[in-house]
C-alpha cells in the first residue's frame, strides 16, 4: 500500500458547528435534506445560533440571504451548513455571516450568528442541517442522533 492509498483509507472526522440536540437528517421538514437529495449529514436543533467552522477549510458559498455557508475541509470534504428552513423570505434578516467566500478558517472559527427569537417569531423552522455533498465519494458516513452536542464535539465521522 503506497503513501496516496493510506491517505485516502484515512477518516475524516467533522465537528458539530454549534451547540444543539443532534437528530435524524430524516426529522426535518423541508424533503431536499431529509430525502438525502444534497447528500448525508445530521441535522442539529440549535441552542444558541452561532455557528462555527466544523473543520480547517475554505468557504466556498455565502447565500446571500445569509442562511447558509458552503465549505470545503482541508481534507476535500465538501460541507453545507444551513441555519433555518424557507428562511429566505426573511432577506437576510436574522442572520450575520462572518467571513467571506473563499476565506480561510480554522475550525472552531464563528461563521454564522443567527437570531434564532427572530426566526422563530416569524414563523419558520431553525432545525439546522449538515450535510455533506458529495456523498459518492466516501463509503461510509457515521453521524451522531438523538445527543447533546458542544461546538467541537465529533459530529460525523467519514471514512474515504
Amino acid at each position: 500500500m503506497g503513501l496516496f492509498d493510506a491517505f485516502k483509507k484515512k477518516d475524516v472526522v467533522i465537528s458539530s458547528p454549534m451547540k444543539g440536540r443532534c437528530v435524524s437528517i430524516k426529522a426535518v421538514s423541508d424533503p431536499t435534506f431529509s430525502e438525502e437529495i444534497l447528500g448525508k449529514g445530521v441535522a442539529i436543533v440549535p441552542k444558541d445560533g452561532k455557528v462555527y467552522a466544523p473543520a480547517d477549510g475554505v468557504i466556498t458559498t455565502i447565500f446571500p440571504t445569509g442562511h447558509a455557508v458552503g465549505m470545503t475541509t482541508n481534507d476535500g470534504v465538501e460541507l453545507l451548513i444551513h441555519v433555518g428552513l424557507d428562511t429566505v423570505a426573511l432577506k437576510g434578516e436574522g442572520f450575520r455571516i462572518i467571513g467571506k467566500d473563499e476565506q480561510k478558517v480554522k475550525k472552531g472559527d464563528l461563521l454564522i450568528e443567527a437570531d434564532l427569537e427572530k426566526i422563530k417569531s416569524a414563523g419558520y423552522d431553525v432545525i439546522t442541517p449538515v450535510v455533506v455533498c458529495n456523498t459518492d465519494e466516501y463509503s461510509e458516513i457515521l453521524g451522531r442522533t438523538d445527543t447533546e452536542v458542544n461546538a467541537g464535539d465529533e459530529l460525523l465521522n467519514i471514512k474515504k
